[in-house]
């Protein structure tokens, strides 16, 4: 049987110190044997088939990893367009409670629809300000530019009592911290960070009845049978949130797939207390520097300030991390090791 490690160096091989993944996730092995099977397919002529399975597969498997029944996941492309339903499907006037610079895939359509009543407060705030008039809050669980974590549950209870919706963005989360969907009305993440698949993929998790949904986007992949659903209006929507689908990127799925059941076969649990080791390390280690870290406990991103103008030197030294308004942001995954910290705290010490 395979250990953590082992399992881990037969997927990954990366080149450099990689500890972007909050911008994008390595692709393992698997799933870039996976692209080129789906690619030989089209090129062979071959039915499409087994493409179409793989949607279905990624579907199911991100169902699991977010812990509610395959019926509520609707495939998407991106957290933009399925923010854009999200945001449609409020009334003109409606109140939304968004956090103060999160990221603008989770809170530009709300925006955008120019009609309803934007509130932005501080991420710790957040619990506190909702209130009777509030329709929807509308957060990420960890925030792309700092890692802070949501309080959700807090958030959960603020909103249950006054009878709020809940938007909650996955995509800096899902593949490391625990999720349970089933907690939320809306829940949303893109797969090519955390969950190391190739860009274009994009889950919705809706409620049972579909809440005040419109399936705006849906073509002929919505259909309760798709292939019946070429021409003309649709008939008969999918009665799961399949009605919610946009046509998929099928290359991408068949890649989602393999990357979905390589996080399942690792285990959440084990990547969380695996990539918090490390960021708690490194947290230590770079206060010992005399650099203080943005407060983020229990986060696998660490975001330091005033040394974001490190980033391109510490890039051209083979140390992938990203610049995030001035500040350093290293992100830690189960592909990265303790080498791995002490190489960028030496880099940094220089």
């Amino acid at each position: 049987m395979e250990t953590f490690e082992s399992l881990v160096r037969s997927e990954f091989a990366p080149k450099n110190t990689y500890l972007n993944t909050a911008s994008s996730g390595l692709l393992p092995a698997r799933t870039i044997k996976a692209l080129t099977r789906s690619a030989q397919i089209r090129a062979e002529g071959s039915p499409l088939d087994p493409l179409f399975a793989d949607v279905e597969a990624s579907r199911a498997a991100f169902a699991r990893l977010a812990g509610v029944p395959v019926g509520r996941v609707a495939a998407g492309a991106s957290v933009s367009s399925q923010s854009a339903l999200v945001a449609a499907s409020l009334p003109a006037g409606a109140e939304v409670l968004t956090a103060e610079d999160d990221f603008t895939s989770v809170v530009n359509p709300f925006h955008a629809r120019g009609d309803l009543k934007m509130r932005i407060v501080p991420l710790e705030r957040m619990a506190e300000s909702v209130r009777p008039t509030t329709a929807l809050v509308a957060v990420s669980a960890a925030q792309s530019a700092d890692g802070r974590i949501a309080d959700l549950p807090a958030l959960r209870e603020a909103t249950q009592a006054h009878g709020a919706r809940t938007y909650v963005d996955f995509s800096q989360a899902a593949g490391w911290l625990p999720m349970d969907a089933n907690a939320y009305d809306y829940t949303v993440a893109t797969t090519f960070k955390w969950l190391l698949a190739p860009h274009g993929a994009a889950f919705l998790v809706v409620p049972e009845d579909f809440g005040d949904l419109t399936p705006l986007l849906a073509g002929w992949v919505a259909g309760e049978d798709p292939w019946k659903s070429c021409y003309g209006p649709i008939a008969e929507l999918a009665h799961s949130a399949r009605r919610f689908d946009v046509s998929p990127a099928l290359f991408t799925y068949a890649g989602a797939r393999t990357s979905l059941e390589l996080i399942e076969e690792l285990g959440v649990h084990t990547i969380h207390a695996h990539n918090l080791t490390l960021a708690d390390r490194f947290r230590t280690g770079v206060a010992a520097l005399g650099h203080e870290p943005v407060p983020a406990p229990g986060s696998a991103i660490v975001s330091v300030p005033g040394l974001g103008h490190r980033q391109p030197e510490l890039s051209r030294a083979g140390i992938e991390l990203s610049d995030r308004a001035g500040n350093l942001r290293v992100s830690f995954h189960l592909y990265n090791t303790s080498d791995d910290v002490e190489r960028l705290l030496e880099a940094l010490s220089s």
